[in-house]
């Protein structure tokens, strides 16, 4: 064999012997790949598998928590093995580092439905129901705020407004940890009309002679939330409401003003974050109303300066708020002043409600002339 001849064979061998070389470490790299953990990440680690998620998906997102190095190696994993149309949706916890066989059999297994009890109390605001399901670890308030107040969302539920207010109904429940922000307000609202309905069909008469005052669901619900925030006592829920439905039924009673505090607050706190700014008189809300909140005309909620209802609920009723409405007491009563000791005193005519305010508020003190 001529020198050149030698060469180029010697060239070929070793060309061969390293190619078999490098066919012999893939061969050794896919036959360990699934025993062999080489993420970078170390301790326990958190990933989201969406619903629906392919092979590639759940590769990728496994290769960016730092799972698994070469995300083309576990999709190919998955395709011998025949899991990749079987990876289950949920929010899984690692210990790092794991094994593409560990993370395989973890995702193809699923986890345990993790539900996480939690109770939204009535009378609260979209607000802090949505601070309560964050620090629950439900979801991130900015998330629930974001669909509550999102028009579009609020229309897809059939519901009136621009918010969920209202509607978020106050009960306990049980989700899932990391839900997402629409499913968790879907199941509130599913709630509250269920609620509505079961009392609408308790109390057919009441609802009957609402419908016949003007009142349809939406004003029964803004009521509704107004009693809830104008007491704390269970007995008097049908009289206050009672109050205010005298107030806009009866033609003798003018102007229609309900004259009632919770909606002053709410229009200054949460009414600017959906309607897109505050009034000047709210601007300067500092957590006490005073008299330029009274008769601030530019703040829609307020119900000294806007007769009739607010534009909208103001809170999220519980049951019993919403049976009073459906079911108040009959009385004649017009207004009602604090007693000081978690109860009202109520009046038919303003001149017994004036002998209240001086007895119950002003300490005996008579009131100014020309006060109201």
């Amino acid at each position: 064999m001529t020198s050149p001849r030698r060469r180029a064979f010697v060239v070929f061998l070793v060309t061969a012997a390293v190619g078999l070389v490098s066919v012999a470490g893939l061969v050794h790299k896919v036959l360990t790949y699934p025993d062999r953990a080489a993420g970078t990440a170390r301790g326990l680690v958190e990933v989201e598998i969406p619903k629906g998620a392919g092979a590639s998906r759940v590769a990728e997102l496994l290769a960016d928590a730092g799972l698994i190095e070469r995300p083309a190696f576990f999709r190919l994993y998955a395709g011998q093995r025949g899991t990749a149309g079987r990876f289950r949706p949920g929010h899984y916890r690692v210990e790092a580092p794991a094994t593409p066989r560990q993370l395989m059999d973890l995702i193809v297994k699923g986890v345990a439905d993790e539900l996480i009890a939690v109770t939204i109390p009535e009378g609260k605001n979209m607000v802090e129901v949505a601070e309560i399901l964050e620090a629950a670890g439900i979801a991130s308030k900015a998330d629930l705020l974001a669909q509550a107040m999102d028009p579009i969302f609020v229309k897809s539920l059939d519901l009136p407004g621009r918010s969920l207010e209202g509607y978020l109904f106050p009960d306990t429940y049980r989700l899932r940890p990391h839900s997402p922000a629409t499913r968790v307000l879907v199941a509130m609202v599913r709630r509250h009309r269920q609620v509505f309905e079961e009392l609408r069909a308790a109390n057919p008469t009441g609802a009957n002679n609402l419908k016949k005052l003007g009142f349809d669901d939406a004003r029964m619900v803004t009521l509704a939330s107004i009693v809830e925030k104008e007491t704390g006592q269970p007995e008097e829920r049908p009289r206050i409401a009672q109050v205010f439905i005298n107030r806009l039924s009866k033609s003798t009673f003018r102007p229609k003003l309900l004259q009632t505090d919770p909606t002053i607050i709410y229009g200054c706190t949460v009414a600017p974050v959906f309607l897109g700014g505050a009034s000047p008189a709210c601007q300067k809300w500092d957590g006490r109303i005073r008299r330029i909140q009274l008769d601030d005309a530019a703040n829609p909620y307020n119900t000294y300066t806007h007769e009739g209802l607010p534009p909208g609920p103001i809170a999220n009723p519980g049951r019993a708020a919403l049976a009073a409405v459906m079911r108040p007491d009959g009385t004649n009563y017009l207004y009602f002043v604090a007693k000081n000791d978690g109860t009202h005193q109520f009046s038919a005519s303003m001149a017994e409600h004036e002998a209240a305010v001086v007895k119950y508020q002003r300490s005996g003190k008579p009131m100014a002339k020309g006060t109201d």
